[in-house]
């Protein structure tokens, strides 16, 4: 028995060598074998988790190996022993789930085929002023600028200054200075971001009040024994507004590209039912008094 097991540790370990070195594995090269269940090379190979050491590698292709043997022992004693009322429905399951699952790719299929054309801004914009109410902020927003400086950074005064300033100057000497000396740097003049996502990098307590802290405070500066934070305000919306369009452009793209989807294959439905009544495949036994009694 001990002879075996090293065997059986020798061939797992020539396994993770020819991984590690690269080495093409054979799908016909097995390393265990429970009647019809193979466990390969190549498997091994697929399954193992990348960046293990050798030693892991080891303990992971033990592991894997011996759970695979498990579920196949206890799938064959499952198979001898299940009875015939639970293998009919099983087997009913396994097809009802083969034809939705070959109905859903078919699906997926075609409607990348068919629906190509991407949505025009006009019908994305009359499909946000007639549905405005319904996109109300859940967090406020803003647009401006947030760095990140060490505070034993250089020219750290000269960068106060810059950072409250929009023009092209103030933002090209920001970002020239960024590449060597800011932890982080977010510019978002034109784009609208989540002020928690913003306040998430700044320690300091919760604001409760944000209508009165952003009203407050269009410029942020902050500093504690490690870093400098430095925020420029300059647009916000406030949570329970309701969003603007080009930041709910992304939402109002998937819902459109849903419903016309869902119509798209509905038609298809029809479509293919009617066509099937019309060309008599279809047959539907009338219903007479003697039938529901």
């Amino acid at each position: 028995m001990k002879c075996v097991f090293s065997l059986y540790l020798i061939t797992i370990g020539v396994v993770f060598w020819s991984c590690q070195n690269k080495r093409p594995a054979t799908d016909g090269g097995f390393v265990a074998k429970l009647n019809g269940r193979a466990i390969t090379q190549s498997e091994l190979t697929e399954a193992m988790p990348k960046h293990l050491s050798e030693v892991d590698s080891m303990i992971w292709a033990e592991s894997y190996i011996k759970q695979q043997l498990k579920d196949e022992l206890v799938y064959e004693v499952a198979l001898r022993n299940l009875d015939d009322n639970n293998r009919s429905e099983i087997d009913r399951l396994v097809e009802a789930y083969r034809r939705s699952l070959i109905r859903y790719k078919y699906q997926e299929q075609l409607t990348k085929e068919r629906l190509s054309a991407s949505l025009s801004e006009e019908e994305k914009l009359h499909y946000y002023e007639e549905n405005k109410q319904d996109m109300l902020l859940d967090h406020s927003l803003i647009k401006g600028l947030f760095l990140k400086i060490p505070v034993d950074a250089p020219n750290l005064n000269e960068v106060k200054k810059w950072y409250r300033s929009t023009s092209e100057n103030s933002i090209e000497k920001i970002e020239k200075y960024s590449v060597q000396n800011a932890s982080v740097y977010e510019y978002f003049y034109d784009k609208w971001i989540s002020f928690d996502e913003i306040m998430d990098n700044i320690p300091m307590r919760r604001v409760t009040n944000e209508e009165a802290f952003l009203r407050a405070h269009p410029f942020l500066e902050m500093a504690d024994s490690s870093f400098c934070y430095l925020l420029n305000i300059k647009e916000y919306i406030l949570k329970g507004d309701i969003a603007p369009f080009d930041y709910a452009n992304a939402q109002i793209t998937e819902v459109l590209e849903n419903q016309r989807k869902l119509r798209f294959l509905k038609d298809f439905e029809d479509d293919l039912y009617n066509d099937a009544v019309r060309r008599e495949k279809i047959v539907l036994r009338k219903s007479n008094a003697s039938d529901t009694k």
